[in-house]
């Protein structure tokens, strides 16, 4: 196997699988922790999608070195830790702590971090990571209910998660090219730096990067930092040129939204979908919590909204309104009860003949792809950057749209459903 990555949540996954597979790698998405000896066929990319972001940090390590651990055992020459483009994680990781545990376990002296991906509107500078123009500090980025990011300077951010020592690779030194590059890390790491956030603002700069890193036995960044890798392994002719398809055939049966995302790209979505009236209920957690809004409850009204089209049940609120639920019932436990109810309720739809399914949120996807008993995907057709149709292989024949919170077009409700064909 010529890549093998692990992803901290299942929507970041599927993004990195999308990318990988749209660049020539015939790509495999595997849902946990892959077993021992697990058989990939003839992969020549496997993405392990992991819910990881949020635990504690010693967990996803665990986590990491297990998929590691069989990965490396299957051959795999080249690893990639993904992480969200928006580095979402806290001062005790869990991006620090996964990074340097894959470095010692893969004797990586230096490595690079970049979670720059231009084409959602994520892009590094100096150091600092920005959301479209904005710093990441003043995006909604600021406000997310797990991981707010109220600091942009991400030697910063990943500094404080980490022993060894954290640099900058800055874009002048990017743009001068792969040599260049790969000289300023060999004096970085010499000087004792362990880890490099390194700027990106344009495709063409992670596509430089990509190719300095041909040789890099690890590398940590979004999904943008795969745009490059590819082509290193095409030049050796190790690859050809699979491709994306524009549609995709899906199962039959009937459709449905499930939105736990609280982002402000999920929010915009949800506001689109009911002003374009499609039918739309609102989970509420302290109902939930209560007894008063449970699961059955849930589902027979969907089972009962069904002939206008896709219905939309949804917990996105505003970050005030989230906040005082986090008071209220605890900042872990609002999620999960939200998690939980819409996982059980994709059982019974699924169960209820529904087999297409859009999912909204990174820790929401986990929770109903793990309850609808998914253990790999097939990448289908892009409805946005970073964001595919898939397939699921093995196990129930789904089709699945695996949304980032953050990612998406405000119709992105509306329009995905025109890339499958009966």
């Amino acid at each position: 196997m010529l890549l093998g990555a692990i992803a901290d949540d299942l929507t970041g996954a599927t993004d990195l699988s999308l990318m990988l597979a749209r660049n020539g790698m015939k790509t495999v998405q595997v849902i946990g922790v892959p077993e021992e000896g697990a058989d990939f066929g003839d992969a020549e990319a496997v993405v392990v999608a992991l819910k990881s972001r949020t635990i504690p940090a010693d967990q996803a390590v665990a986590m990491a070195l297990a998929s590691a651990l069989v990965l490396r055992a299957a051959g795999t020459e080249q690893f990639l830790f993904k992480y969200c483009s928006t580095f979402d994680s806290t001062d005790a990781g869990n991006i620090g702590p996964v990074a340097e545990a894959l470095m010692d376990l893969l004797d990586v002296p230096i490595a690079i971090a970049c979670p720059a991906f231009p084409a959602a509107g994520r892009s590094v500078y100096q150091g600092h990571l920005f959301v479209g123009s904005s710093l990441l500090s003043d995006s909604a980025m600021r406000d997310h209910p797990l991981t707010p990011m109220r600091d942009p300077n991400l030697v910063r951010v990943l500094q404080a998660q980490c022993a060894a020592r954290v640099g900058l690779l800055p874009l002048d030194i990017v743009s001068a090219g792969a040599e260049v590059i790969n000289a300023v890390l060999h004096k970085a790491q010499q000087a004792g730096f362990r880890l490099m956030i390194a700027d990106a603002v344009r495709d063409a700069d992670l596509r430089v990067l990509g190719k300095a890193l041909a040789g890099a036995r690890l590398i940590t960044g979004g999904s943008g930092i795969a745009m490059g890798l590819p082509e290193n392994f095409r030049l050796q002719g190790r690859i050809g040129s699979a491709a994306v398809p524009e549609k995709m055939a899906a199962p039959a049966g009937k459709s449905v939204i499930l939105a736990g995302s609280c982002s402000e790209a999920t929010r915009g979505q949800v506001d689109e979908a009911i002003a374009a009236g499609r039918p739309a209920l609102k989970i509420v957690p302290a109902d939930v919590a209560a007894g008063s809004q449970t699961v059955s409850d849930v589902a027979n009204w969907v089972l009962a909204n069904t002939d206008a089209g896709p219905a939309l049940v949804y917990s996105s609120d505003e970050p005030d309104a989230v906040r005082a639920v986090q008071d209220k019932l605890g900042k872990d436990e609002a999620g999960l009860l939200v998690e939980h109810l819409l996982a059980n309720l994709a059982v019974i739809l699924r169960d209820n003949g529904f087999s297409r399914f859009i999912v909204a949120g990174g820790e929401t996807s986990g929770a109903v792809v793990a309850a609808l008993g998914v253990s790999s995907l097939r990448i289908g057709p892009e409805i946005a950057p970073g964001v595919p149709w898939t397939r699921s292989v093995g196990g129930p024949d789904l089709a699945l749209a695996l949304k980032s919170g953050n990612f998406g077009a405000p119709d992105f409700f509306q329009t995905a459903w025109d890339l499958l064909q009966d």
